[in-house]
Protein backbone atom coordinates (compact mmCIF):
# COMPACT_ATOMS: atom_id res chain seq x y z
CA UNK A 1 0.00 0.00 0.00
CA UNK A 2 2.76 2.24 0.82
CA UNK A 3 4.41 1.62 -2.50
CA UNK A 4 1.15 2.06 -4.29
CA UNK A 5 0.62 5.39 -2.62
CA UNK A 6 4.11 6.46 -3.47
CA UNK A 7 3.63 5.68 -7.16
CA UNK A 8 0.39 7.61 -7.20
CA UNK A 9 2.06 10.59 -5.67
CA UNK A 10 4.91 10.38 -8.14
CA UNK A 11 2.44 10.08 -10.99
CA UNK A 12 0.59 13.18 -9.85
CA UNK A 13 3.85 15.16 -9.51
CA UNK A 14 4.90 14.03 -12.96
CA UNK A 15 1.59 15.15 -14.45
CA UNK A 16 1.92 18.53 -12.73
CA UNK A 17 5.50 18.91 -13.97
CA UNK A 18 4.53 17.97 -17.50
CA UNK A 19 1.61 20.38 -17.41
CA UNK A 20 3.91 23.19 -16.15
CA UNK A 21 6.47 22.40 -18.84
CA UNK A 22 3.78 22.42 -21.52
CA UNK A 23 2.46 25.74 -20.22
CA UNK A 24 5.91 27.31 -20.24
CA UNK A 25 6.58 26.02 -23.74
CA UNK A 26 3.25 27.33 -24.99
CA UNK A 27 3.92 30.69 -23.40
CA UNK A 28 7.35 30.94 -24.98
CA UNK A 29 5.95 30.01 -28.35
CA UNK A 30 3.32 32.79 -28.13
CA UNK A 31 5.82 35.64 -27.19
CA UNK A 32 8.34 35.10 -29.96
CA UNK A 33 5.51 34.80 -32.47
CA UNK A 34 4.20 38.23 -31.56
CA UNK A 35 7.53 40.11 -31.21
CA UNK A 36 9.02 39.16 -34.53
CA UNK A 37 5.71 39.91 -36.19
CA UNK A 38 5.92 43.65 -35.33
CA UNK A 39 9.66 43.59 -36.01
CA UNK A 40 9.22 42.10 -39.43
CA UNK A 41 6.42 44.49 -40.39
CA UNK A 42 8.56 47.35 -39.05
CA UNK A 43 11.35 46.44 -41.44
CA UNK A 44 9.30 44.95 -44.21
CA UNK A 45 6.64 47.72 -44.39
CA UNK A 46 9.55 50.10 -45.11
CA UNK A 47 8.58 50.98 -48.68
CA UNK A 48 12.14 51.32 -49.72
CA UNK A 49 11.58 51.16 -53.48
CA UNK A 50 8.62 53.54 -53.36
CA UNK A 51 10.49 55.97 -51.17
CA UNK A 52 13.42 55.80 -53.49
CA UNK A 53 11.23 56.36 -56.51
CA UNK A 54 9.57 59.24 -54.77
CA UNK A 55 12.88 60.80 -53.75
CA UNK A 56 14.11 60.35 -57.30
CA UNK A 57 11.07 62.22 -58.57
CA UNK A 58 11.66 64.89 -55.98
CA UNK A 59 15.30 65.15 -56.98
CA UNK A 60 14.29 65.53 -60.62
CA UNK A 61 11.85 68.25 -59.67
CA UNK A 62 14.50 69.98 -57.59
CA UNK A 63 16.89 69.77 -60.50
CA UNK A 64 14.26 71.30 -62.77
CA UNK A 65 13.60 73.98 -60.21
CA UNK A 66 17.31 74.70 -59.89
CA UNK A 67 17.62 75.07 -63.65
CA UNK A 68 14.63 77.42 -63.60
CA UNK A 69 16.30 79.37 -60.81
CA UNK A 70 19.48 79.56 -62.88
CA UNK A 71 17.45 80.84 -65.81
CA UNK A 72 16.00 83.50 -63.54
CA UNK A 73 19.50 84.35 -62.38
CA UNK A 74 20.50 85.12 -65.93
CA UNK A 75 17.51 87.37 -66.47
CA UNK A 76 17.55 88.90 -62.98
CA UNK A 77 20.66 90.34 -61.30
CA UNK A 78 19.48 89.39 -57.82
CA UNK A 79 21.42 86.25 -56.82
CA UNK A 80 20.35 86.13 -53.19
CA UNK A 81 16.77 85.34 -54.06
CA UNK A 82 17.72 82.77 -56.73
CA UNK A 83 19.79 80.82 -54.19
CA UNK A 84 17.05 80.71 -51.57
CA UNK A 85 14.59 78.68 -53.69
CA UNK A 86 17.22 75.95 -54.19
CA UNK A 87 17.02 75.10 -50.50
CA UNK A 88 13.29 75.59 -50.15
CA UNK A 89 10.45 73.16 -50.87
CA UNK A 90 8.65 73.39 -54.16
CA UNK A 91 5.60 74.96 -52.55
CA UNK A 92 7.68 77.76 -51.11
CA UNK A 93 9.61 78.10 -54.33
CA UNK A 94 6.40 78.43 -56.25
CA UNK A 95 5.34 81.27 -54.02
CA UNK A 96 8.73 82.93 -54.49
CA UNK A 97 8.06 84.37 -57.96
CA UNK A 98 5.19 86.27 -56.42
CA UNK A 99 7.58 87.85 -53.92
CA UNK A 100 10.33 88.62 -56.43
CA UNK A 101 8.29 91.12 -58.45
CA UNK A 102 7.75 92.99 -55.20
CA UNK A 103 11.48 93.03 -54.55
CA UNK A 104 11.98 94.33 -58.10
CA UNK A 105 9.43 97.02 -57.51
CA UNK A 106 11.40 98.23 -54.50
CA UNK A 107 14.53 99.18 -56.45
CA UNK A 108 12.35 100.71 -59.14
CA UNK A 109 10.61 102.76 -56.51
CA UNK A 110 13.96 104.29 -55.59
CA UNK A 111 14.25 106.07 -58.93
CA UNK A 112 10.63 106.99 -58.42
CA UNK A 113 11.53 108.54 -55.08
CA UNK A 114 14.64 110.13 -56.54
CA UNK A 115 12.45 112.88 -58.00
CA UNK A 116 11.47 113.66 -54.41
CA UNK A 117 14.57 115.84 -54.14
CA UNK A 118 13.43 117.23 -57.50
CA UNK A 119 9.92 117.74 -56.24
CA UNK A 120 11.30 120.01 -53.50
CA UNK A 121 13.04 122.25 -56.02
CA UNK A 122 9.89 122.09 -58.15
CA UNK A 123 8.30 124.99 -56.33
CA UNK A 124 11.81 126.33 -55.82
CA UNK A 125 12.27 127.35 -59.43
CA UNK A 126 15.64 128.38 -60.83
CA UNK A 127 15.43 132.09 -61.70
CA UNK A 128 16.63 133.46 -65.02
CA UNK A 129 20.30 134.57 -65.01
CA UNK A 130 20.91 138.31 -64.95
CA UNK A 131 22.96 138.19 -68.15
CA UNK A 132 19.96 137.38 -70.35
CA UNK A 133 17.40 139.51 -68.55
CA UNK A 134 18.14 142.95 -69.90
CA UNK A 135 18.29 141.76 -73.52
CA UNK A 136 14.72 140.55 -73.14
CA UNK A 137 13.68 143.65 -71.23
CA UNK A 138 15.34 145.95 -73.78
CA UNK A 139 13.11 144.50 -76.49
CA UNK A 140 10.07 145.30 -74.34
CA UNK A 141 11.29 148.84 -73.82
CA UNK A 142 11.70 149.33 -77.57
CA UNK A 143 8.06 148.25 -78.06
CA UNK A 144 6.69 150.53 -75.36
CA UNK A 145 4.51 153.49 -76.21
CA UNK A 146 6.39 156.41 -77.80
CA UNK A 147 9.88 156.26 -76.30
CA UNK A 148 11.22 159.81 -76.35
CA UNK A 149 14.32 158.69 -78.25
CA UNK A 150 12.20 157.85 -81.27
CA UNK A 151 10.50 161.24 -81.12
CA UNK A 152 13.87 163.01 -80.94
CA UNK A 153 15.20 160.97 -83.83
CA UNK A 154 12.22 161.79 -86.04
CA UNK A 155 12.70 165.53 -85.40
CA UNK A 156 16.47 165.59 -85.85
CA UNK A 157 16.37 163.78 -89.18
CA UNK A 158 14.30 166.55 -90.75
CA UNK A 159 15.91 168.94 -93.23
CA UNK A 160 16.76 172.49 -92.13
CA UNK A 161 15.71 172.36 -88.48
CA UNK A 162 13.81 175.49 -87.55
CA UNK A 163 13.48 177.16 -84.17
CA UNK A 164 10.14 175.48 -83.67
CA UNK A 165 11.76 172.11 -84.34
CA UNK A 166 14.24 172.72 -81.54
CA UNK A 167 11.39 173.73 -79.27
CA UNK A 168 9.73 170.41 -80.13
CA UNK A 169 12.94 168.63 -79.12
CA UNK A 170 12.92 170.35 -75.73
CA UNK A 171 9.21 169.69 -75.21
CA UNK A 172 9.74 166.02 -76.00
CA UNK A 173 12.45 165.81 -73.36
CA UNK A 174 10.31 167.59 -70.76
CA UNK A 175 7.34 165.33 -71.44
CA UNK A 176 9.61 162.34 -70.97
CA UNK A 177 10.52 163.59 -67.46
CA UNK A 178 14.13 164.23 -68.38
CA UNK A 179 13.88 167.39 -66.29
CA UNK A 180 14.22 171.05 -67.21
CA UNK A 181 17.93 171.36 -66.52
CA UNK A 182 18.92 168.16 -68.34
CA UNK A 183 16.60 168.98 -71.27
CA UNK A 184 18.11 172.44 -71.72
CA UNK A 185 21.61 170.99 -71.55
CA UNK A 186 20.89 168.37 -74.22
CA UNK A 187 19.25 170.84 -76.59
CA UNK A 188 22.15 173.25 -76.31
CA UNK A 189 24.65 170.49 -77.06
CA UNK A 190 22.66 169.27 -80.04
CA UNK A 191 22.29 172.76 -81.53
CA UNK A 192 25.99 173.47 -81.20
CA UNK A 193 26.92 170.19 -82.88
CA UNK A 194 27.38 171.09 -86.52
CA UNK A 195 27.14 167.42 -87.40
CA UNK A 196 23.52 167.33 -86.26
CA UNK A 197 22.44 170.42 -88.16
CA UNK A 198 24.29 169.54 -91.34
CA UNK A 199 23.95 165.76 -91.38
CA UNK A 200 21.51 164.19 -93.81
CA UNK A 201 22.19 160.53 -93.10
CA UNK A 202 19.63 159.19 -90.55
CA UNK A 203 22.06 156.56 -89.26
CA UNK A 204 24.69 159.20 -88.54
CA UNK A 205 22.12 161.36 -86.75
CA UNK A 206 21.02 158.38 -84.70
CA UNK A 207 24.60 157.53 -83.73
CA UNK A 208 25.28 161.12 -82.58
CA UNK A 209 22.00 161.27 -80.63
CA UNK A 210 22.87 157.97 -78.98
CA UNK A 211 26.19 159.35 -77.76
CA UNK A 212 24.53 162.47 -76.30
CA UNK A 213 21.89 160.42 -74.46
CA UNK A 214 24.53 158.06 -73.08
CA UNK A 215 26.40 161.05 -71.66
CA UNK A 216 23.20 162.19 -69.94
CA UNK A 217 22.32 158.74 -68.61
CA UNK A 218 25.86 158.30 -67.32
CA UNK A 219 27.81 155.51 -68.92
CA UNK A 220 30.63 155.54 -66.39
CA UNK A 221 28.62 155.29 -63.15
CA UNK A 222 29.15 152.21 -60.98
CA UNK A 223 25.77 150.49 -61.02
CA UNK A 224 26.79 147.18 -59.46
CA UNK A 225 25.15 146.05 -56.25
CA UNK A 226 27.55 145.75 -53.33
CA UNK A 227 26.36 142.20 -52.71
CA UNK A 228 27.30 141.22 -56.28
CA UNK A 229 30.87 142.42 -55.97
CA UNK A 230 33.69 140.10 -54.89
CA UNK A 231 33.79 139.87 -51.09
CA UNK A 232 36.13 138.37 -48.50
CA UNK A 233 34.93 135.05 -47.14
CA UNK A 234 34.64 136.48 -43.63
CA UNK A 235 32.85 139.68 -44.68
CA UNK A 236 29.45 138.45 -43.49
CA UNK A 237 26.09 139.10 -45.15
CA UNK A 238 25.64 142.19 -47.30
CA UNK A 239 22.61 144.11 -46.00
CA UNK A 240 20.16 145.82 -48.37
CA UNK A 241 17.32 147.97 -47.05
CA UNK A 242 14.43 148.56 -49.45
CA UNK A 243 12.62 151.90 -49.05
CA UNK A 244 9.87 153.68 -50.94
CA UNK A 245 6.28 154.88 -50.70
CA UNK A 246 3.27 152.60 -50.97
CA UNK A 247 2.30 151.53 -54.47
CA UNK A 248 5.76 151.57 -56.02
CA UNK A 249 6.08 147.77 -55.89
CA UNK A 250 8.66 147.76 -53.10
CA UNK A 251 7.80 144.39 -51.55
CA UNK A 252 7.47 142.79 -54.98
CA UNK A 253 10.84 144.25 -55.93
CA UNK A 254 12.39 142.80 -52.76
CA UNK A 255 11.12 139.35 -53.78
CA UNK A 256 12.37 139.77 -57.34
CA UNK A 257 15.74 140.94 -56.05
CA UNK A 258 16.01 137.79 -53.95
CA UNK A 259 15.44 135.76 -57.12
CA UNK A 260 18.19 137.71 -58.86
CA UNK A 261 20.67 136.82 -56.11
CA UNK A 262 19.55 133.17 -56.09
CA UNK A 263 20.31 133.10 -59.83
CA UNK A 264 23.85 134.13 -58.84
CA UNK A 265 23.96 131.13 -56.45
CA UNK A 266 23.93 133.35 -53.35
CA UNK A 267 22.35 132.43 -50.03
CA UNK A 268 19.66 134.99 -49.19
CA UNK A 269 17.60 135.85 -46.10
CA UNK A 270 14.73 138.35 -46.14
CA UNK A 271 13.36 140.40 -43.25
CA UNK A 272 9.70 141.48 -43.29
CA UNK A 273 10.04 144.80 -41.44
CA UNK A 274 6.89 146.18 -43.09
CA UNK A 275 4.69 145.43 -40.08
CA UNK A 276 2.07 148.10 -40.81
CA UNK A 277 0.63 146.41 -43.89
CA UNK A 278 -1.05 143.17 -42.89
CA UNK A 279 -0.31 141.24 -46.10
CA UNK A 280 3.27 142.46 -46.57
CA UNK A 281 4.94 139.63 -44.63
CA UNK A 282 2.73 137.01 -46.30
CA UNK A 283 3.55 138.48 -49.70
CA UNK A 284 7.27 138.37 -48.94
CA UNK A 285 7.02 134.76 -47.72
CA UNK A 286 5.31 133.79 -50.97
CA UNK A 287 8.20 135.24 -52.95
CA UNK A 288 10.72 133.56 -50.67
CA UNK A 289 9.11 130.12 -50.85
CA UNK A 290 9.41 130.09 -54.63
CA UNK A 291 13.19 130.23 -54.51
CA UNK A 292 13.84 128.69 -51.09
CA UNK A 293 14.66 131.94 -49.29
CA UNK A 294 13.75 132.10 -45.56
CA UNK A 295 11.80 135.12 -44.31
CA UNK A 296 12.14 136.51 -40.78
CA UNK A 297 8.85 138.05 -39.66
CA UNK A 298 6.87 138.97 -36.56
CA UNK A 299 4.07 136.76 -35.26
CA UNK A 300 1.73 139.74 -34.93
CA UNK A 301 0.82 142.72 -37.06
CA UNK A 302 1.98 146.14 -35.96
CA UNK A 303 5.14 144.86 -34.27
CA UNK A 304 8.20 147.06 -33.96
CA UNK A 305 9.85 147.10 -37.44
CA UNK A 306 13.28 147.74 -35.95
CA UNK A 307 13.05 144.59 -33.80
CA UNK A 308 12.22 142.52 -36.91
CA UNK A 309 15.20 144.02 -38.73
CA UNK A 310 17.45 143.26 -35.76
CA UNK A 311 16.27 139.64 -35.62
CA UNK A 312 16.70 139.25 -39.39
CA UNK A 313 20.28 140.53 -39.15
CA UNK A 314 21.00 138.03 -36.39
CA UNK A 315 19.52 135.12 -38.38
CA UNK A 316 21.42 136.10 -41.54
CA UNK A 317 24.66 136.21 -39.60
CA UNK A 318 24.03 132.87 -37.87
CA UNK A 319 23.18 131.18 -41.18
CA UNK A 320 26.21 132.72 -42.86
CA UNK A 321 24.04 134.17 -45.62
CA UNK A 322 25.48 136.16 -48.49
CA UNK A 323 22.69 138.74 -48.62
CA UNK A 324 20.06 140.10 -46.23
CA UNK A 325 17.19 142.03 -47.83
CA UNK A 326 15.04 144.07 -45.40
CA UNK A 327 11.67 145.22 -46.65
CA UNK A 328 10.25 148.32 -44.93
CA UNK A 329 6.83 149.91 -44.78
CA UNK A 330 5.76 152.39 -47.45
CA UNK A 331 6.59 155.76 -45.96
CA UNK A 332 4.75 158.93 -46.86
CA UNK A 333 7.35 161.64 -47.17
CA UNK A 334 5.27 164.08 -45.08
CA UNK A 335 5.02 161.68 -42.11
CA UNK A 336 8.08 162.57 -40.07
CA UNK A 337 7.50 159.88 -37.43
CA UNK A 338 7.39 157.17 -40.08
CA UNK A 339 10.48 158.53 -41.77
CA UNK A 340 12.27 158.53 -38.43
CA UNK A 341 11.42 154.85 -38.13
CA UNK A 342 13.58 154.19 -41.19
CA UNK A 343 16.55 155.76 -39.48
CA UNK A 344 15.89 153.60 -36.43
CA UNK A 345 15.77 150.43 -38.58
CA UNK A 346 19.15 151.25 -40.02
CA UNK A 347 20.72 152.04 -36.64
CA UNK A 348 19.40 148.86 -35.02
CA UNK A 349 20.48 146.69 -37.96
CA UNK A 350 23.98 148.11 -37.86
CA UNK A 351 24.40 146.88 -34.28
CA UNK A 352 24.74 143.42 -35.85
CA UNK A 353 25.70 144.00 -39.49
CA UNK A 354 26.76 147.06 -41.50
CA UNK A 355 24.15 148.34 -43.96
CA UNK A 356 25.92 148.47 -47.31
CA UNK A 357 23.00 149.29 -49.59
CA UNK A 358 19.80 151.33 -49.41
CA UNK A 359 17.71 151.01 -52.55
CA UNK A 360 14.91 153.48 -53.23
CA UNK A 361 12.10 151.94 -55.26
CA UNK A 362 10.45 154.47 -57.58
CA UNK A 363 7.53 154.05 -59.94
CA UNK A 364 8.70 155.38 -63.31
CA UNK A 365 5.15 156.43 -64.18
CA UNK A 366 5.03 158.95 -61.30
CA UNK A 367 7.43 161.23 -63.15
CA UNK A 368 8.62 164.31 -61.32
CA UNK A 369 6.61 163.36 -58.22
CA UNK A 370 9.14 160.62 -57.73
CA UNK A 371 11.85 163.25 -57.50
CA UNK A 372 10.29 164.74 -54.39
CA UNK A 373 10.11 161.32 -52.77
CA UNK A 374 13.70 160.56 -53.68
CA UNK A 375 15.06 163.72 -52.09
CA UNK A 376 13.28 163.15 -48.77
CA UNK A 377 14.43 159.52 -48.53
CA UNK A 378 17.99 160.55 -49.35
CA UNK A 379 17.97 163.00 -46.46
CA UNK A 380 16.55 160.55 -43.91
CA UNK A 381 18.32 157.26 -44.51
CA UNK A 382 20.81 157.82 -47.30
CA UNK A 383 20.41 156.17 -50.70
CA UNK A 384 23.02 154.19 -52.58
CA UNK A 385 20.94 153.26 -55.60
CA UNK A 386 17.55 153.49 -57.32
CA UNK A 387 15.21 150.81 -58.61
CA UNK A 388 12.82 152.02 -61.33
CA UNK A 389 9.71 149.87 -61.68
CA UNK A 390 7.04 149.90 -64.42
CA UNK A 391 9.44 151.46 -66.88
CA UNK A 392 7.80 149.67 -69.80
CA UNK A 393 4.33 151.10 -69.15
CA UNK A 394 5.16 154.73 -69.83
CA UNK A 395 7.07 156.95 -72.24
CA UNK A 396 8.59 158.78 -69.25
CA UNK A 397 11.90 156.97 -69.32
CA UNK A 398 13.62 160.30 -68.84
CA UNK A 399 13.14 159.86 -65.09
CA UNK A 400 16.37 157.82 -65.23
CA UNK A 401 18.28 160.95 -66.20
CA UNK A 402 16.57 163.42 -63.88
CA UNK A 403 16.68 161.31 -60.70
CA UNK A 404 20.36 160.53 -61.15
CA UNK A 405 21.16 164.20 -61.78
CA UNK A 406 19.23 165.30 -58.67
CA UNK A 407 20.58 162.68 -56.23
CA UNK A 408 23.96 161.84 -57.63
CA UNK A 409 23.29 158.10 -57.21
CA UNK A 410 22.84 155.63 -60.08
CA UNK A 411 19.80 153.71 -61.23
CA UNK A 412 20.93 150.15 -60.46
CA UNK A 413 17.89 148.07 -61.30
CA UNK A 414 14.88 148.43 -63.60
CA UNK A 415 11.62 146.55 -63.81
CA UNK A 416 9.98 146.21 -67.19
CA UNK A 417 7.11 143.83 -66.52
CA UNK A 418 5.05 141.85 -64.03
CA UNK A 419 6.92 138.55 -64.40
CA UNK A 420 8.99 137.18 -61.50
CA UNK A 421 12.22 137.67 -63.47
CA UNK A 422 11.31 141.05 -64.97
CA UNK A 423 13.92 142.83 -62.85
CA UNK A 424 17.41 143.36 -64.24
CA UNK A 425 20.57 145.34 -63.58
CA UNK A 426 20.37 148.66 -65.41
CA UNK A 427 22.47 148.85 -68.57
CA UNK A 428 22.86 152.43 -69.94
CA UNK A 429 23.62 151.34 -73.48
CA UNK A 430 20.76 148.87 -73.56
CA UNK A 431 18.43 151.50 -72.15
CA UNK A 432 19.39 154.12 -74.77
CA UNK A 433 19.14 151.57 -77.58
CA UNK A 434 15.72 150.61 -76.29
CA UNK A 435 14.32 154.12 -76.21
CA UNK A 436 15.80 154.89 -79.65
CA UNK A 437 14.12 151.77 -81.05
Amino acid sequence: MDQMTLWIILGVVAVVIIAAVVAVVMKRKGAPAETPAPAVPAVQPEPTPAARAESAATAEKKAADESAAEAREESEPETEESEAPATKPAAVEKAEPELEPESEAAPKSEPATAPVPESEPAPVAKPEPAASRFERLKARLAKSANPFGKALFSILTQDNLSESDWEDVEDTLLLADVGAEASEQLVDELRKDARITGEKDPEAVRAMLREKLLDLVGRDMDRSLVASRPRPTDAGPSVIIMVGVNGTGKTTTAGKLARLFVAENKKVVMGAADTFRAAAADQLETWGSRVGVPVVRSDKDGADPASVAFEAAKVAKEQNADVLIIDTAGRLQNKSNLMDELGKIRRVTEKTLPVEEVLLVLDATTGQNGMTQAKVFAEVIGITGIVLTKLDGSAKGGIVISVQKALGVPVKLVGLGEGPDDLAPFDPEGFVDGILG
